[in-house]
């Protein structure tokens, strides 16, 4: 077997270095996935006896090297985490509190759709009990002029923890505020005064482009143009940037490989040709390094322009290794460059490696490069000479073949992240990317040009009926029935599975990587058949959705806001925009009185009922210790009294300290929560100092009906 294994591993020699980000990146999620220090430090130590187990291999061969190698990057990648997370980050507040601060502004984002800027502020002087940088929300009506970076504001603002996931599979805010360094969060209250003006109370260059590019183009037009140059997506509706996600052309809006790549392939070609006016610098100097030089400063300038985001960065990076290797006279796009850039990005942001920008954007570009390599996609559409009706079907097929493989390739990526993952996006994208790379950003481009001297009106025009024609394409895809596949919340190891399946089958060559199928569909139809939560409670315990019995979801408070709605709905897998939930109230199987809500659920024979407060009145001691009793769960965004004694589950404010959101299964009599027993990442914060909130069983401040008792 060592022999055969050899023989395949001698085969494969130039893949083996494809598995070292790989095997990095293992260590990094296994940091992420496991709840404490000693988990950490047993995961090393597992890696370190797997390094020292390969000794009983046979010397010096290819299978000893290589899962050497593999064990060491993957305890590695677990130290490189750890270490950036001790050293980095800025732990959250522990409890919400309002305060009266002076800070200074270091960011201004302004989010012209929502109508408010947020800024970040680095607390003047510095308190102990603050930490050193805060992000809050202002309405514009209440933000002073002349903000700008630098400024000194006095404000009153209730700050609060950087949010964790609401329930079981959402988006972990605290995660990433952690390393960002933002140790919370708030929303600033009027009145908001000037302390210290900015020294140069001028607006970035990144703002000021997009003001410039909303005031030539209204509407939708002008923020998807401001935001293909600068990145800026605060202007972006609601309506359309749902709809760009929906369509699958949401990375249109993402300043990374598309937009860095035109950028710089725009700027190669317009040195060359100016350099090949000269016959002296045609013939004498290194016409193409020139201009790769020229291409790779555009870059690097655009990237700052951006903001410098880790996708934009990213992105940067790999052309840099392509305009490299090609001055080398080297393969420009291979996928050994794609493995250099994924280890320098995981050695500078390791936290990367669990975002879907770093997931999706390196599974696409495999993508790419794997079905370039293969030799019936290069039979079937690399050009020849042959009529430029022909050329063009070519260059349509590989760009659909190249569509479909992504949508596949991305669909677990984008199912585990954001519950929902496209399905006509390849179809959509024949429209979108070669008008986006070839007429929207050049003409801009020109348009911004001509601004200089005041000729940029008819380049805007056109600008603005391309973008009017990709927010249609959007729109019209994103209405289809079958645009968006949508699937709750599943089990991590699936999505594991599946991703390591498609990686298993992208970088190897011989018919070995067949063997990847297998991961790969094991995991996809364990994710297709995760069966959907019953009950969802946030980690607050303010908002619960039980599952009605026409299969969509209801809501505790019916006048929950539209995040909340999105968040639930997205969870079970009912896809975002949550408008159309109704209110436990009015389900036929549920009570409620002012305080109290009760539901009667039928799972496999048996009637659960659910019970759960949505007033902060207090109750007779003997009202609350019946309901209890008669419950099988009792929600409460309050402590309950330990007289409340459910028959299965008490989630109260106390419980969910502790557990954070959680999914209830009833069939499975099941529950997963947001937190694991003992979680101490820096980030969480810990149960013990949350302040609690409490019944008395002394007093009786408002007495409301009780829900009479259900069949």
């Amino acid at each position: 077997m060592i022999a055969r294994l050899e023989y395949w591993l001698e085969a494969e020699r130039e893949r083996l270095g494809l598995w070292i980000p790989v095997a990095l990146g293992l260590g990094i999620g296994a940091w992420f996935a496991l709840p404490t220090s000693g988990w950490w430090a047993g995961w090393m130590a597992l890696c370190a006896g797997l390094a020292g187990g390969t000794l009983l291999l046979p010397a010096g061969g290819r299978l000893q090297r290589a899962l050497l190698v593999a064990a060491l990057m993957a305890a590695a990648g677990c130290l490189l985490v750890w270490g950036k997370a001790l050293g980095w980050g800025e732990r959250p507040i522990t409890r919400p509190a309002y305060i009266e601060m002076r800070g200074r502004v270091i960011a201004v984002q302004p989010l012209v759709a929502q109508g408010m800027t947020r800024l970040l502020l680095v607390p003047q002087p510095v308190r102990a009990d603050l930490p050193g940088l805060i992000r809050v929300n202002v309405n514009d009506d209440d933000l002073p002029e002349g903000v700008a970076i630098g400024t000194v504001l006095s404000l009153r603002t209730r700050l609060m923890p950087p949010a964790p996931p609401a329930v079981p599979g959402g988006y972990d805010f605290a995660q990433k505020a952690y390393f960002t360094g933002i140790g919370a969060t708030g929303r600033a209250l009027p009145p908001i005064r000037v302390v210290e003006p900015a020294v140069q109370p001028l607006m970035p260059m990144r703002q000021r482009l997009a003001e410039h590019i909303r005031s030539r183009l209204a509407n939708g037009e002008g923020a998807i143009a401001a935001t293909l140059a600068t990145g800026d997506v605060g202007a972006i509706s609601a309506a359309d940037a749902e709809a760009m996600r929906r369509s699958g052309l949401a990375h249109l809006l993402s300043i990374s490989g598309l937009h860095v790549s035109a950028l710089i392939a725009a700027a190669i070609w317009i040195i060359a040709r100016t350099l090949a006016l000269s016959r002296r610098i045609a013939l004498g100097l290194p016409v193409l390094a020139i201009a790769a030089a020229g291409g790779a400063l555009s870059g690097i300038g655009y990237t700052l322009l951006t903001g410098a985001e880790v996708p934009t960065v990213r992105s940067c990076i790999a052309a840099l290794l392509v305009l490299g290797g090609l001055a080398l006279g080297r393969e420009a796009l291979s996928l050994r460059l794609i493995a250099v850039g994924a280890i320098v990005v995981l050695l500078f942001w390791p936290e990367a490696l669990v975002g879907p920008s770093f997931q999706m954007s390196f599974m696409a570009v495999i993508v790419i490069v794997s079905l370039s390599e293969a030799a019936w996609f290069r039979r079937l559409t690399h050009a020849r000479d042959e009529p430029g009706a022909k050329k063009m079907g070519r260059a349509l097929l590989a760009m659909f073949i190249h569509g479909l493989a992504i949508e596949a390739a991305l669909m677990p990526i984008a199912l585990y992240h954001f519950h929902q993952a496209g399905i006509l996006g390849a179809l959509a994208n024949l429209v979108a990317i070669p008008l986006t790379t070839f007429v929207v950003m050049p003409v801009e481009a020109l348009a911004l040009v001509l601004d200089l001297g005041g000729l940029g009106a008819p380049a805007w025009w056109l600008v603005g009926k391309a973008l009017a024609l990709l927010l249609w394409v959007a729109h019209v895809v994103a209405a289809q029935s079958v645009a968006v596949l949508t699937l709750p919340a599943f089990a991590q190891w699936a999505w594991v599975a599946a991703v390591l399946g498609s990686l298993w089958l992208l970088l190897w060559r011989t018919r070995v990587r067949m063997l990847g199928l297998v991961p790969a569909l094991v995991g996809t139809v364990v994710m297709a058949l995760s069966p959907a939560p019953d009950i969802l409670v946030t980690g607050d315990g303010a908002h619960m959705a039980v599952r009605a019995p026409d299969g969509t979801m209801a809501l505790l408070r019916g006048g929950a806001g539209e995040y909340v709605r999105d968040v639930l709905g997205s969870a079970a897998g009912n896809g975002t925009g949550g408008g159309g939930m109704k209110a436990i109230a009015d389900l036929p199987n549920a009570r409620c009185s002012i305080d109290l809500c009760a539901v009667n659920m039928m799972r496999d024979g048996q009637v659960w009922r659910i019970v759960a407060t949505r007033t902060r009145d207090r109750l007779l001691w003997r009202d609350m210790v019946r309901e209890c009793a008669a419950a099988d769960i009792f929600v409460s965004d309050r402590r309950l009294p330990d007289g409340c004694k459910p028959r299965w589950l008490k989630l109260d404010r106390r419980a969910l300290a502790t557990s954070g959101g959680v999914a209830v299964y009833l069939a499975d009599h099941k529950t997963v929560s947001v937190r694991q027993a003992g979680d101490r990442h820096p980030w969480v914060v810990p149960a013990s100092i949350l302040p609690p909130r409490s019944y008395r069983s002394d007093a009786q401040l408002y007495r409301r009906n009780i829900p009479a008792s259900l069949p």
